[in-house]
């Protein structure tokens, strides 16, 4: 009877459905749905209106040059900022909404899990019991042998399930690593939201400072406007002079800036003003580097074991070198100029899994938590940077030169060299987001930057160059 009993609960146990663990995540993403769909119509109502500036300032920039034009210009940049604001704010929304699904469903799956192990667990201990029952145990218990063999028939269901609870285990880890990376995903545009938010409010703020500006000089009269212009039109020695002068600033000097982007050019084929755009994007030009520290700032599995092989290859200190900081949702930790993070940097500055013999696990033979582990290995034929430097030692993250060849070389990568504006453009997004959320609107706020930027720095460009 002892036997039975303990074949009943085993049965019990391995036959126990966990869709309740999933009913209120369920519940909970129908509720989500409902709100995704009201977000996504204001989001679409929000990318008309925004559409709908931007043709209006296609619009003013085709017309003369005057007072009125330029505030129209500036007043419709401010408005479509602001709605780009409210946009982004949405998206942001929308992703909390994803992330807090993703959270739950991590939470049931490893609720599941705990049970399948438990259950598997006890499956394999009563298969032991009942591997060691002899035929002396049958003869000795109160048991007649046709209840014997109805519990044989029993146990091979449960070896059934054995062999049923194994698959589900595998399957639940793998799903449970499918929701994590997904939830690390959605924790990753998070991040590139918020820095996108701060530009478009910084920029706000730029642009009705210049139109205080404006009206501030001029008393909003033609004539006054008309001479200020003039006023700012600089021969080519005047911007010579002031561009290429050093700085009191942790950025690069103008001059040295321009001589790296050129070459990059050369190399590469990106225009000289779309790097420097993207540079300017990313630190000012070398001078907001970051606060952060490895230990804190950069994700762990990911970034921290790679950025201690490169650091020693360069003979840095990790604890002193500068990266970004963290937000308070996903990872910061990028490095140099070009804001590179370890992960990638192995890819250009000659870094290989010493396993893989690669740096991007292209075959897919170890899982990427095992494959950034390493160990890894500098090689010199490797290094991208290098070879287009002519440098004799290790391409450096935090080198001026070696960050300008590296971000036009990644530029490159994303299709800058094709020369169009909308190539660049694109290319700028793939080098904020990646090239699978390149094309949100939402990030549109970031390629429309580095080609303002690109269009300031090709005007200077051609004003030295006589153009």
């Amino acid at each position: 009877m002892r036997l039975r009993t303990s074949l009943v609960i085993v049965l019990a146990t391995v036959l126990i459905v966990p869709s309740a663990l999933f009913a209120q995540t369920a519940s909970t993403t129908v509720a989500v749905s409902t709100r995704r769909a009201q977000l996504q119509s204001q989001l679409s109502a929000l990318e008309s209106q925004i559409n709908q500036s931007q043709t209006t300032l296609d619009t003013l920039h085709s017309q003369h040059e005057s007072l009125q034009r330029d505030i129209d210009i500036l007043d419709t940049q401010i408005k479509k900022a602001k709605l780009q604001v409210q946009a982004t704010e949405i998206a942001i929304e929308q992703l909390s909404s994803n992330i807090d699904i993703h959270t739950q469903t991590i939470g049931a799956l490893n609720t599941q899990l705990s049970k399948e192990q438990e259950s598997l667990a006890q499956i394999l201990r009563q298969t032991q019991v009942i591997d060691g029952y002899s035929t002396v145990d049958v003869a000795l218990s109160s048991q007649n042998v046709s209840s014997f063999f109805q519990d044989l028939d029993a146990f091979a269901s449960i070896k059934q399930a054995l062999a049923q609870s194994f698959t589900d285990l595998t399957s639940t880890r793998t799903q449970t690593e499918t929701e994590k990376q997904a939830l690390e995903d959605q924790l990753a545009q998070q991040q590139q939201l918020k820095q996108i938010q701060v530009l478009e409010q910084r920029q706000i703020q730029q642009q009705e400072q210049q139109k205080r500006t404006i009206l501030s000089q001029t008393k909003g009269k033609e004539g006054a406007y008309q001479s200020l212009l003039n006023s700012q039109q600089k021969s080519a020695a005047q911007i010579r002079s002031e561009l290429f002068s050093l700085r009191d600033s942790a950025a690069i000097p103008f001059g040295k800036a321009l001589q790296y982007a050129e070459t990059a050019q050369k190399a590469t084929g990106v225009r000289a003003a779309v790097i420097l755009g993207v540079l300017k994007q990313e630190t000012d030009l070398g001078q907001n580097l970051g606060t952060g520290n490895w230990k804190v700032d950069m994700a762990p599995n990911r970034d921290q074991p790679v950025f201690v092989y490169i650091t020693k290859t360069l003979g840095l200190d990790p604890n002193t070198m500068p990266v970004s900081r963290k937000p308070s949702y996903g990872w910061g930790g990028a490095m140099g100029p070009g804001q590179f993070i370890p992960s990638t940097w192995v890819c250009y500055g000659g870094f290989i899994n010493v396993n893989t013999g690669d740096c991007n696990n292209s075959q897919h033979t170890m899982s990427w938590n095992a494959f950034w582990q390493g160990p890894w290995q500098y090689v010199a034929s490797k290094d991208r940077v290098r070879t287009l430097t002519g440098g004799n030692s290790p391409s450096n993250p935090w080198d001026d030169q070696d960050a300008f060849m590296a971000a036009a070389m990644l530029m490159a990568d994303n299709g800058a060299a094709a020369g169009t504006r909308a190539a660049e453009r694109l290319a700028a997004l793939r080098y904020f987001a990646g090239w699978t959320h390149a094309g949100n609107p939402a990030y549109a706020f970031y390629g429309d930057g580095v080609m303002g930027y690109a269009d300031q720095f090709q005007q200077m460009i051609d004003q030295l160059n006589g153009s």
